[in-house]
């Protein structure tokens, strides 16, 4: 396990999977995939680490998590400039289920270094999680300039453009730039993007 490193964006948490309805049309031409938008990790493919779903707002949290949350939240309120403090916490909200508190803290993180591409991603994700796509895609964007190859960020654009805001020529943009950093980037499933792209070209064609 690499040493976290927040602050600077070189490491955040295990990625997270956020369960996605499926378009019927589009998931048949990507050969009944659906795919979700995905946490921030450095340091490993996007297909090395299939991430696993988070917790729901009505499961318990271990009694472990949420001494963490407590002892987190006692701090930020302490020391409101620690950047570092606020990006764990807003992990934290990320992994037990609570999108609203996780984009809070974000935010807050982001106020005190606003060029950490890894937690604009997961703000992102948040956002996405509670039915602001739009947020989601400009939370995206933002991360994108800060690192432009941020392989994940510009993957789940193309997820939120296609699932969410029924965007595939969108989502074919967002996932060429992807194949043009990345030849051979895949899927968290292990499909080359740039099949998942001539597919949904195909289907447009329809």
């Amino acid at each position: 396990m690499k040493k976290k490193d927040t602050e600077n964006g070189k490491y955040v948490k295990k990625e997270t999977l956020l369960i996605v309805a499926s378009i019927a049309l589009v998931v048949g031409f990507l050969g009944g995939v659906v795919f979700g938008v995905y946490k921030s990790e450095t340091g490993t493919s996007m297909q090395e680490s299939m991430p696993s779903q988070p917790a729901g707002k009505d499961q318990d949290v271990s009694a472990e998590k949420a001494a963490q949350i407590s002892e987190l939240e006692k701090r930020t309120s302490e020391t409101p400039d620690d950047v570092t403090a606020w990006i764990d916490l807003g992990n934290l909200y990320f992994d037990t289920g609570n999108p609203e508190k996780a984009i809070t803290a974000y935010n807050k993180s982001l106020e005190l270094n606003p060029n950490n591409a890894n937690v604009m991603n997961d703000l992102g994700v948040m956002y996405r999680r509670t039915g602001q796509p739009k947020k989601a895609i400009e939370a995206f964007d933002k991360a994108i300039k800060i690192d432009p190859g941020h392989e994940t960020v510009r993957f789940n654009k193309g997820i939120v453009l296609m699932h969410d805001l029924n965007d595939l020529a969108g989502t074919v943009r967002a996932w060429e730039e992807l194949v043009k950093l990345n030849p051979l980037a895949t899927s968290p499933t292990g499909q080359p993007v740039k099949e998942l792209v001539e597919n949904l070209k195909k289907s447009m064609k329809q």
